[in-house]
C-alpha cells in the first residue's frame, strides 16, 4: 500500500520479491489495471493509480487493493481520475462496511457506480489534458511542501540557536555585566524553599499543632544536574534541572470518569492542548466537589507537559496556559509545572531538541501508549542564561516563530486552495467542460454496445469451454471413485 502515492500521485518504489513468495496471500494485476485502496483510510487518502509497465506483465500487491480492468475502449486514465473526485471517494466512504478502523468499500460500490462516459477519443483527451495540469498542479503543491518542510528545520534551529547562546552572542557583547544565572537560580531555590515553609506551616495550623522541632530539615532540596558530560554554556550561563525551576513540586491531573454536558466540576481533555495555549472549549465534567481539586486549578502561567500520548513525538510537549474563563482543572494526561514568574525562558525552549531529545529517551510504551513519570520531567537538563539575557532570547525567538507561523498559515492556505482546484479541474473534465468534444468521435452508445457484445462472446467461448471439459472431469471423478473401492 505504500507504494501507491495519495492523491493519484502514482506508485513508486515498487518492490521486488520472489514469485513464490507473492503467489498466495496478495492480489494480482496487470498492466493497465486500475488499482484502488479499499480499506480506510487509504481510500479517503486518494490511493488510486494506473498499474504502469512492469516487466513480465504481472505483479502482486495487497489485498486492501481492489483491482479495476478497463474493457478495450475505456482510458484507464480516465477511470482512475473518475475514482479520484471527492464526490466518488464520499459515496465509497458511505458504502463502507466492516469493523472500525477496519472499513472497506465492497466491489459491489464499483459495480453499482453510476459514470458519465464519453467516447473512447474523448477520454483520452480529457486523460492527456489531465495529466498536464495535474502535473503542475503537483508540481505547486510540491513546492509548497518543501518550503513547509524548510520552515520547521528554520523553527529547529531557531531554537537551537537559543539554547547554545548563539541567539543572543551579540547582545552579551553589548551588556559584559549582565547578572549571571547562578544568581537567578539561586533566587529560585531560595522562593522555592519559602514557599514550602509557608505550606508546611499552614498545614500544622489547619490541624491545630506546634510545628515540631527540626521540622525543617525535612525539605528536600532538588538534584542538580551532573555537568561532567555536558557541553560548555555561554559566559553567565549556568546548567539546572527542570526540578531546579519548580516553586512546587510536579503534580498530576485526576482520572474520573465523566460526562460531556455535567453536572461536575468542569476539566480539560488532552485535545485542549496545543502549542498555543489552551482550548478551554475542550471539556469534560467529573462527578466531583470542588474542595476535591482545590490543587488542580488552571492558574494563568501555569505550564503543562502532556505524559502520555499514542505518539512519541508528542508525549511531553508543554503548553504555558493562558488565563481560563472561568474555574477548570487538567486531566490525568497532564502534569502541572509551577515555575517561577521570571523563569518564561522554559516554556519558550522546551520544544527545542536539547529538551525534545531528552523527553523521548525517557518515554516508555505500554500498549501502544508512550508516557512519561514526575521523576522523567523533574530530572530534564536545560541551559539557563541570565535573566536579561533570557527575555532578549525569548524576543527574538517569539519574532522568528510569529514570522514561521505566519508563512506556515499561508503555505496551509495556498495547499488547500491547491486540493480544491484540483478537484475543480476533475468536475470539469467530467462534465465535459475541459477538453472540446469532436463530433466524428465514435459515440459512447456505440462503445457499450461493442463492449457488452464482447462480453457475450467471451462468455459464450468460456461456457462452451466447461462444457467440453465436463466429459473429462466426470471421467476422472469416476476414475478416483473406483480406485477408492477397488480392494487394496
Amino acid at each position: 500500500m505504500r507504494a501507491v502515492a495519495p492523491e493519484g500521485g502514482g506508485l513508486t518504489h515498487p518492490e521486488h520479491a520472489t514469485y513464490g513468495k507473492v503467489r498466495k496471500g496478495y492480489t494480482s494485476f496487470i498492466s493497465g489495471d486500475v488499482i484502488t485502496a479499499k480499506i480506510t483510510p487509504c481510500m479517503e487518502n486518494g490511493k488510486t493509480t494506473v498499474v504502469p509497465p512492469v516487466p513480465g506483465d504481472v505483479c502482486f500487491g495487497s489485498t486492501e487493493f481492489t483491482v479495476l480492468r478497463p474493457e478495450e475502449g475505456i482510458e484507464p486514465r480516465w477511470m482512475a481520475q473518475l475514482l479520484l473526485r471527492h464526490d466518488v471517494r464520499r459515496s465509497a466512504q458511505r458504502s463502507m462496511g466492516g469493523a472500525v478502523g477496519q472499513m472497506r468499500v465492497p466491489v459491489s460500490f464499483y459495480e453499482s457506480l453510476e459514470v458519465p462516459l464519453p467516447p473512447s477519443a474523448e477520454q483520452a483527451r480529457i486523460a492527456d489534458s489531465l495529466d498536464e495540469l495535474l502535473s503542475d498542479l503537483d508540481a505547486g503543491i510540491g513546492a509548497l511542501e518543501r518550503a513547509k518542510a524548510r520552515l520547521k528545520l528554520y523553527r529547529a534551529s531557531v531554537l537551537k540557536a537559543a539554547v547554545d547562546g548563539s541567539l543572543t552572542a551579540t547582545w552579551r557583547q553589548q551588556n559584559p555585566g549582565a547578572e549571571p544565572a547562578s544568581a537567578l537560580l539561586q533566587r529560585v531555590l531560595v522562593e522555592r524553599r519559602r514557599r514550602w515553609e509557608e505550606d508546611q506551616l499552614a498545614r500544622f495550623r489547619a490541624k491545630g499543632q506546634e510545628p515540631p522541632r527540626n521540622w525543617k530539615v525535612k525539605y528536600r532540596e532538588p538534584a542538580a544536574p551532573d555537568t561532567s558530560q555536558l557541553s560548555p554554556l555561554p559566559t553567565g550561563w549556568t546548567w539546572a534541572t527542570a526540578d531546579q525551576l519548580l516553586l512546587q513540586p510536579i503534580i498530576n491531573g485526576i482520572s474520573v470518569r465523566g460526562s460531556d454536558d455535567g453536572p461536575g466540576v468542569p476539566a480539560l481533555r488532552l485535545s485542549a492542548m496545543s502549542g498555543d495555549g489552551f482550548d478551554y472549549s475542550k471539556r469534560r465534567y467529573l462527578p466531583l466537589e470542588p474542595a476535591e481539586v482545590s490543587d488542580l486549578w488552571i492558574s494563568e502561567g501555569d505550564f503543562f507537559v502532556s505524559r502520555a500520548n499514542g505518539s512519541k513525538h508528542l508525549v511531553g510537549r508543554g503548553t504555558l496556559a493562558q488565563a481560563p474563563p472561568d474555574a477548570v482543572i487538567f486531566p490525568d494526561t497532564m502534569m502541572r509545572l509551577r515555575l517561577a514568574a521570571c523563569l518564561q525562558w522554559v516554556p519558550a525552549v522546551w520544544p527545542s531538541s536539547t529538551i525534545r531529545s531528552q523527553l523521548e529517551r525517557a518515554a516508555k510504551t505500554t500498549a501502544g501508549i508512550w508516557k512519561l513519570a514526575q521523576p522523567d520531567v523533574a530530572r530534564i537538563v536545560l541551559p539557563l542564561p541570565p535573566a536579561d539575557e533570557a527575555d532578549e532570547a525569548i524576543s527574538i525567538v517569539e519574532s522568528q516563530m510569529s514570522v514561521i507561523d505566519h508563512t506556515e498559515s499561508d503555505i496551509e492556505s495556498r495547499l488547500q486552495a491547491a486540493q480544491s482546484l484540483r478537484q475543480s479541474i476533475l468536475r470539469h473534465a467530467f462534465s465535459g467542460q475541459l477538453v472540446p468534444q469532436d463530433q466524428n468521435d465514435e459515440p459512447a452508445s456505440v462503445l457499450l454496445a461493442r463492449i457488452a457484445a464482447e462480453r457475450a462472446a467471451r462468455e459464450t467461448v468460456a461456457t462452451a469451454a466447461r462444457k467440453a471439459r465436463a466429459p473429462q472431469a466426470r471421467a476422472r471423478r469416476a476414475r478416483a471413485t473406483s480406485s477408492k473401492q477397488t480392494p487394496a
